[in-house]
């Protein structure tokens, strides 16, 4: 047995409870799509572009350039996470495939993260008056918004129902009906949903006087987050199977809608 891992008979196949781990992160949820090696906490190097194309056309490409200068090869990660959601149906779809895929050839452990609570992740520390409520939102296109309400639960975020897909005006009651005489923080990657979120809450008169919100843009690079929520989750044991690990789309492709409507 390696002296850096230990092992628990209770997880199927064997799978190693991991104590200090070298991961890699990767999201292909977006446009703005990237790859992230860590070892444990600290990120040894991160690359990432943005495109009208989505990131899955340039993964492989970059993988082998940041691999390359790393010196590092895939036997050498402990880990594998992966973006599982919401996002692009193709993009997501390709890089599932490719950290199952890298799972099951090296046999490592493979975590997928939702990448709402990867953009969630980056706001919980840094605001200091701790609110209750994390609400991460993404461009989910056809003005609708990709979200999920995070509550804080000790130093984690625990998910208070389910990620959604909502438009501006129904996230905005939703946000007044559960966080009424509390406070929260709204945070995404994209600064023009910041500012429709700001000029919607300043411009209601309905708003409960007891409802404060803070709004906050974080980094659209999310490999890095979704690393580290990864490492979280196998340092408690919790993994993510293979076989069964599916992407969480939120709602129909266009292709099934365009079916249903005929």
């Amino acid at each position: 047995m390696s002296e850096n891992r230990m092992f628990s008979r209770v997880w199927p196949r064997n799978c190693p409870i991991l104590v200090h781990v070298l991961t890699l992160a990767l999201d292909t949820s977006s446009l703005v799509g990237s790859l992230a090696v860590l070892r444990d906490h600290t990120l040894l190097g991160v690359i990432s572009t943005t495109s009208d194309e989505n990131y899955s056309s340039r993964l492989f490409r970059h993988l082998e350039f940041l691999l390359r200068d790393l010196a590092l090869t895939f036997a050498d990660f402990d880990l594998f996470s992966v973006a599982a959601g919401p996002g692009s149906f193709t993009g997501l779809r390709v890089g599932l495939t490719a950290a199952k895929a890298w799972s099951e050839v090296y046999r490592k452990p493979v975590v997928g993260v939702s990448a709402l609570e990867a953009v969630a992740a980056q706001s919980f520390p840094l605001d200091p008056s701790r609110p209750e409520f994390v609400i991460p939102i993404l461009d989910a296109r056809r003005s609708q918004l990709y979200c999920a309400f995070y509550l804080r639960a000790g130093s984690q975020l625990k998910l208070d129902g389910a990620e959604v897909v909502l438009s501006p005006d129904e996230l905005f009651a939703e946000i007044q009906k559960r966080c009424a005489n509390s406070n929260a923080v709204i945070a995404t990657s994209d600064p023009q949903l910041i500012s429709a979120a700001m000029s919607r809450f300043e411009n209601s008169a309905s708003s409960p006087s007891a409802l404060s919100i803070i709004l906050q843009t974080v980094s659209g690079v999310l490999a890095p987050s979704i690393g580290k929520l990864a490492i979280a989750s196998a340092q408690r044991g919790q993994f993510s199977d293979a076989l069964t690990l599916d992407a969480n789309y939120v709602r129909r492709s266009d292709a099934e809608l365009r079916l249903k409507g005929k």
